[in-house]
C-alpha cells in the first residue's frame, strides 16, 4: 500500500508541475531541492507515473526511469526507500543495480544504479531503449562518471533520442553552469522544510598542522572527540559525523570507547563497511538507544539517516590526486568547500531542528572554496579517456562539459592506453580496449586481468586484480601475496567483498577471450595457491597493472622503478630482501624525494621485462657524467640500468651534444683553455654589449652556449672528452664573434682599450668585469687630470690608490674628488708617506711615478 501520508509530506512536492513542464517541454532540467525533501525519491516515482502529484491529479504516463547516484550505498538506499514508499520490495516496481548486485524484475520502472553502471550501459546501448528519463542525481559533487555519463546522454539527445528527458538534480550545486550546459535548461528550484539549524562553531583550542598528504593531525582527531562529546550533553537525538576516511574513522571509534561509557552506541559507515552496516545505520534505532554514526562523505547524499539531529563536521575530505609525470595516484586530504559543509550540515535538519558543530572558526569559513574540486581536473583519466575513446571522440573535444579535461592529464592517459594495446597510434580505440572497457575496472587492471590470465588462469588472475581494485586493509600488510592469503582465510567485511568481486571479474576476464584458464604458461602451478607460487602469481598481475612501477633494489630498502621515481620500504617490512617488486600502491609526499611503498610483490626481471616490455630500450647512451663523456652500449628497462658496456667509436653528434650537456653544467669558464688576456677580451666584449649594443656580441654563458656553432667550430667537433674542451683556446676563438663583417672588429681597441695612458705617463690597464669600467691608479699619477677618463662613451670608475696600492678613494668624477675629497685623503696619507708629493693643489701640479727629491 503507497504512503501517501509520508509522500504528501515531501516538500519536492510543491516542485513537480514546473518540474513535469520543464520535462515535456525542452526536456532537460536542472532540480535544485534542499536535503530531506524528497528529491531522491519522491521524483523519480511521480515522473514514472508510479504515484500522482501529491495532492494533484492521477498519476501520469508510465514511464522507465533510471536514477543515477554516485554510490552503490545511495543506489541501494534510495532503491529501498522508494519501494518502501510503493508498499513493495525491492525488485518490484523499483530495483537498482550496483557493481556485483541486480535487483530488479520485470515490472521495474525506476532502476536506481551508479553512474559508472550507466557508463557501461550507455556503451553497450547508446539510444537507452525503454528508458523514458534519467536522473543525475548529485550532481554538485563533480565525479567524474557523473559528468561523463552527462556529456554522452546529452550526446545522444543531439543526435539519436531527443525524446529522452534529462534531470540534473542535487542540493547545491551550481546551477547555471548546469543550465548552460543542458542547452539553457529551466531550473526548477524546491524548498524544504525549514527546520530550523544553529551552526555551533567549535574550532580547536589551539593550531593543529594542516592536512598533509593523507595525514591529518591527531590533535584535530582528538578535538573532534571532544565536540562528540559536547554534542552529546548539549542536544538530544543521533549524531552523525563527518571523516575524512575509514582511518580517521577507526581511531575516532577507537577514542570514544564503549557504549556503556559513552552513553550511545558508536556506528561506522563508509565505502567498505558490509552491507548489513550500512542497512542497519539507515533503517535507524528500533530501540531509541542513542547512536553515533562515524561516516565519510557517503552519507553526505542520497540518503537520510533516521534519527539524527546533530552534525559533528571535521571539516576535512579526500579528493583524487595524480602526479602524472611520476604515474601515482593517491587520494588526498583537503579542506572541505562551502557547499560540502552545507550538505553536511543540512542531514541534521532533515527531520526536525538540528545544530551543526563544525570543528574550524567562523571566520575560515569564508576563505573555504564554494564548490569540491571537480574529479577531471585533479583525477587519473585513464578511465575517462578509454570511455571517450569507446564512445567514438578520443581527444573527447566533441563531448559537452562542465570543464575540460586538462590537456597534459589527458595525454598521459591516452599514453597509458596505448602502452597497454586499448587504443591505436589515433587515439582511437581498439577491440581489445573495447573488451577492457566492459570489465567495470580501472584500464591498468583490465590488461592485468586479460594478460594475466593467460599467464595465471582466470581465477587466481581475477583474484589479484581484485585485491587492486580496492586496496586491502592496512592491517594486511605490504606485501600483496601475503594480503592475498589473508582475505582468502578472512571472515571480515572486506574479505567478503573480495571474493564477490573476485567471482565477477573471474567471469567477466573470462568472456574477455583472452584465458586459457590453467595457469601452466609459465609454470605457476596448477591453479591452486600453494606456497612460492603465490608470489610469483601475484607479482605478473601486479606488474602488468602497473608496469611503469616494476622496481630493481638499491639496497637498504630502496628501490628504483622503471618511472624513474625512487621507491622505499618501511622499516621491518619483510619485502626489503627482493632483489625486484611490483609495485602496486604508492604515494609520494610532496617534499619527500622518493615514494612510500604500501603495496607490493616479490617478482623477478624476467616478469618485470615480459610486462613492461613497451620500456624495454637498448641503443647507444652518450652523455656528460661525473665531469666527462660517458659512451656506453646501455640496454634499460624505463629508467632502470640492466647492462652496460663501453662504446667504442660512438656517433660524433652524441659526443657533441655531451660536450655541449657539459659545458652547460660547468660553464665554459670552468671547461675551456682561459689565459688572462682571454678572459679580458670576454669581458672588453661583454662591456661593449652592454654599453652599445649590437653589433658587439653577448658573451653570457647563456649565449655562448646558444652560439656555440659561431665561435667553437671547428674545435669543438673535434673534441671526444673533458681534457679535448680544456685544450681549446678561448681567447682566440672568441675573436671569431668580432663584428668583422660591419668593420667594426677593429675599432675594439678604440672603443674598450685594454690600457688607457695617464698623466704620469703609465699605461693602466682598464678593468672591464664589473658593471662599471674600472682604472686603479696611484693618486700622484693623476695630478693635473680634472676630467674623468671615458670608454665607449662611459666614465670609468677610477680608484685612487696610495703609494703603496692601497684604495685610498674611489671616483667617478676627478674633479669633484680634487675639490672635495683631496684634502681629506692628502691629511690622512701624507703623514704615512712623507717622500711622495702632496700637492695643495692637485690641478696644477705634475703627475709623478717618482719619489719627491731629496733635499
Amino acid at each position: 500500500m503507497i504512503r501517501e501520508d509520508v509522500l504528501g509530506a515531501l516538500p519536492v512536492r510543491t516542485a513537480l508541475p514546473a518540474l513535469e513542464a520543464a520535462l515535456d517541454g525542452p526536456g532537460c532540467a536542472v532540480l535544485c531541492a534542499p536535503p530531506g525533501t524528497g528529491k531522491t525519491t519522491l521524483v523519480p516515482l511521480v515522473l514514472a507515473g508510479l504515484v500522482p502529484v501529491p495532492g494533484g491529479a492521477a498519476g501520469g504516463p508510465r514511464r522507465r526511469v533510471v536514477v543515477a547516484e554516485p554510490r552503490r550505498i545511495a543506489a541501494r538506499a534510495a532503491a529501498r526507500r522508494m519501494a518502501w514508499l510503493l508498499g513493495e520490495r525491492v525488485g518490484g516496481s523499483v530495483g537498482f543495480t550496483v557493481r556485483g548486485e541486480r535487483v530488479v524484475g520485470r515490472d521495474t520502472v525506476v532502476e536506481v544504479v551508479t553512474t559508472g553502471v550507466l557508463l557501461q550501459r550507455l556503451q553497450r546501448d547508446q539510444e537507452l531503449e525503454g528508458v523514458d528519463v534519467v536522473i543525475i542525481d548529485e550532481c554538485h559533487e563533480r565525479h567524474l562518471d557523473a559528468d561523463t555519463v552527462a556529456a554522452f546522454l546529452l550526446d545522444v539527445r543531439a543526435t539519436l533520442r531527443p525524446e529522452l528527458r534529462l534531470v540534473a538534480a542535487s542540493a547545491t550545486t551550481d546551477a547555471e553552469g548546469w543550465a548552460r550546459l543542458l542547452g539553457n535548461a529551466p531550473v526548477v528550484e524546491a524548498r524544504g522544510v525549514t527546520h530550523p539549524l544553529e551552526v555551533v562553531w567549535a574550532p580547536p583550542a589551539r593550531p593543529v598542522r594542516p592536512p598533509h598528504g593523507m595525514r591529518v593531525d591527531p590533535a584535530l582527531l582528538t578535538h573532534v572527540v571532544s565536540v562528540v562529546r559536547r554534542a552529546l550533553a548539549e542536544r538530544a537525538g543521533d549524531v552523525l559525523v563527518f571523516l575524512p576516511g575509514v582511518g580517521e574513522i577507526g581511531r575516532v571509534a577507537g577514542q570514544l570507547g564503549d557504549r556503556d561509557g559513552l552513553g550511545a552506541e558508536v556506528l561506522q559507515v563508509h565505502g567498505r563497511a558490509p552491507a548489513q552496516v550500512q542497512d542497519a545505520v539507515l533503517a535507524g534505532s528500533g530501540d531509541g538507544d542513542r547512536r553515533v554514526v562515524l561516516a565519510t562523505s557517503v552519507a553526505e547524499s542520497s540518503l537520510t539517516v533516521p534519527g539524527v539531529r546533530v552534525v559533528v563536521d571535521s571539516g576535512l575530505a579526500r579528493e583524487p590526486r595524480t602526479d602524472h609525470a611520476r604515474g601515482l595516484s593517491a587520494l588526498t586530504t583537503v579542506r572541505a568547500s562551502q557547499a560540502t559543509a552545507r550538505q553536511r550540515a543540512g542531514r541534521a535538519g532533515r527531520e526536525a531542528p538540528g545544530a551543526v558543530y563544525r570543528c574550524w572558526d567562523e571566520a575560515e569559513d569564508a576563505r573555504l572554496a564554494r564548490f569540491p574540486a571537480p574529479e577531471i581536473k585533479v583525477a587519473d583519466l585513464a578511465a575517462f579517456a578509454l570511455q571517450a575513446a569507446c564512445w567514438g571522440d578520443p581527444d573527447a573535444s566533441g563531448l559537452a562539459l562542465l570543464d575540460a579535461p586538462p590537456a597534459g592529464a589527458l595525454a598521459a592517459a591516452r599514453a597509458v592506453l596505448a602502452a597497454i594495446g586499448a587504443v591505436d597510434a589515433e587515439g582511437r580505440v581498439t577491440d581489445r580496449g573495447v573488451r577492457m572497457s566492459r570489465l567495470g575496472v580501472h584500464p591498468r587492471l583490465a590488461r592485468a586481468l586479460l594478460d594475466g590470465a593467460r599467464e595465471v588462469g582466470a581465477r587466481r588472475a581475477a583474484e589479484v586484480v581484485a585485491l587492486l581494485s580496492e586496496e586491502p586493509p592496512r592491517g594486511y600488510g605490504d606485501d600483496l601475496a601475503a594480503a592475498w592469503r589473508t582475505a582468502g582465510r578472512g571472515g571480515d567485511g572486506y574479505a567478503a567483498r573480495w571474493r564477490q568481486e573476485a567471482r565477477r571479474l573471474a567471469s567477466a576476464g573470462g568472456r574477455g577471450g583472452e584465458a586459457d584458464g590453467d595457469g601452466r604458461r609459465r609454470g605457476y602451478g596448477d591453479g591452486e595457491a600453494n606456497g612460492p607460487a603465490d608470489d610469483a602469481v601475484v607479482g605478473v598481475v601486479a606488474a602488468y597493472a602497473f608496469p611503469e612501477r616494476v622496481a630493481r633494489a638499491r639496497g637498504g630498502g630502496a628501490f628504483l622503478m622503471a618511472s624513474g621515481t625512487g621507491a622505499e620500504l618501511a622499516d621491518g617490512s619483510g619485502l626489503r630482501s627482493a632483489p625486484w617488486l611490483a609495485v602496486a600502491v604508492a604515494d609520494r609526499p610532496p617534499t619527500a624525494a622518493s615514494a612510500r611503498v604500501r603495496l607490493a610483490a616479490v617478482i623477478d626481471e624476467d616478469t618485470a621485462r615480459n610486462a613492461a616490455a613497451h620500456l624495454l630500450v637498448s641503443g647507444e647512451e652518450v652523455r656528460w657524467e661525473d665531469g666527462d663523456v660517458v659512451a656506453r652500449q646501455v640496454r634499460r628497462l624505463g629508467a632502470i640500468e640492466l647492462s652496460a658496456r663501453p662504446l667504442r667509436g660512438p656517433d660524433r653528434a652524441l659526443v657533441r651534444a655531451a660536450l655541449l650537456e657539459g659545458l652547460r653544467r660547468e660553464g665554459p669558464g670552468a671547461l675551456l683553455h682561459w689565459t688572462r688576456d682571454s678572459e679580458a677580451l670576454r669581458e672588453r666584449l661583454g662591456f661593449l654589449h652592454r654599453a652599445l649594443g649590437s653589433p658587439w656580441p653577448d658573451v653570457s654563458d647563456a649565449a655562448l652556449l646558444d652560439g656555440a656553432d659561431d665561435w667553437l667550430e671547428p674545435e669543438l667537433s673535434k673534441a671526444r672528452r673533458r681534457a679535448d674542451l680544456a685544450r681549446i683556446e678561448a681567447g682566440q676563438a672568441l675573436r671569431r664573434l668580432l663584428p668583422w663583417s660591419s668593420g667594426q672588429a677593429g675599432r675594439l681597441d678604440e672603443l674598450a682599450p685594454e690600457r688607457l695612458q695617464v698623466p704620469s705617463g703609465s699605461r693602466v690597464r682598464v678593468d672591464y668585469g664589473g658593471e662599471q669600467p674600472v682604472l686603479a691608479v696611484k693618486l700622484q699619477e693623476l695630478f693635473g687630470m680634472t676630467e674623468t677618463p671615458k670608454v665607449a662613451g662611459v666614465p670609468v670608475l677610477v680608484h685612487l690608490l696610495s703609494p703603496a696600492g692601497r684604495p685610498a678613494a674611489v671616483t667617478a668624477d676627478l674633479a669633484s674628488f680634487w675639490r672635495e675629497g683631496y684634502r681629506a685623503v692628502r691629511a690622512e696619507l701624507r703623514g704615512r708617506y712623507p717622500r711622495h708629493p702632496w700637492p695643495e693643489d692637485p690641478t696644477q701640479a705634475i703627475a709623478t711615478r717618482r719619489l719627491k727629491d731629496r733635499r
